[in-house]
């Protein structure tokens, strides 16, 4: 489906660093260093966009990715690259590492900027505040210290429900200031040992 032009697009960006890919909104996320800065979907190669980039894409008549969450459009910060762009690698690695460096320091801005409700944190609710908050974790500093085993462990001990693995992968996400589906397989497998012993 989208392996050829995933496999051409990863061999482009070898020079920016570490190149791998992960499933991501229904196609193909493509990170460097584990950064994401562009999406194989619908067999396009989308590049991430910030503020000033998407106004320039727009300009040329590109547009965003678009996916449906829970029925609702989801507009992304990916847009897709034109066909007559591809054949001038220069100008496609040019605009990915624009793309890299924009998302390099729209990372390091998140993480300078914490927040300070627990429920802020990416992945989590009011729900999982209160469920933390029960399990005797009050703010983000504890989450971090007591790390996404150590919590939800303590949530395991005071929750009469079963609680889905689904809120391991949730915690993680949060104290690492990411997304829980892009947590890698070789980290789960990680947590998961951690959580048996």
């Amino acid at each position: 489906m989208d392996k050829p032009i995933l496999k051409d697009s990863m061999r482009l960006f070898e020079p920016l660093g570490r190149i791998k890919s992960r499933s991501m909104f229904g196609g193909f996320g493509i990170f460097a260093n584990d950064t994401m800065f562009a999406l194989i979907v619908n067999n396009k190669l989308h590049i991430r966009a910030d503020d000033s980039s998407a106004s320039e894409f727009k300009l040329h008549g590109l547009e965003p990715y678009i996916y449906k969450k829970r029925g609702f459009p989801v507009v992304t910060k990916y847009f897709a690259i034109p066909e007559l762009w591809l054949p001038d690698s220069e100008k496609v690695l040019s605009v990915a590492k624009n793309a890299l460096d924009n998302a390099h320091k729209e990372k390091s801005t998140q993480a300078n900027a914490r927040p300070d409700r627990i429920k802020d944190l990416p992945n989590l609710r009011l729900g999982t505040e209160r469920m933390l908050k029960k399990a005797g974790i009050e703010s983000v500093e504890h989450l971090e210290t007591k790390g996404s085993v150590g919590a939800f462990k303590a949530i395991q001990a005071t929750h009469t429900a079963d609680v889905s693995i689904e809120l391991l992968w949730a915690l993680e996400g949060a104290i690492n200031g990411t997304h829980w589906s892009v947590i890698p397989q070789t980290r789960r497998e990680e947590l998961m040992a951690h959580l048996a012993n």
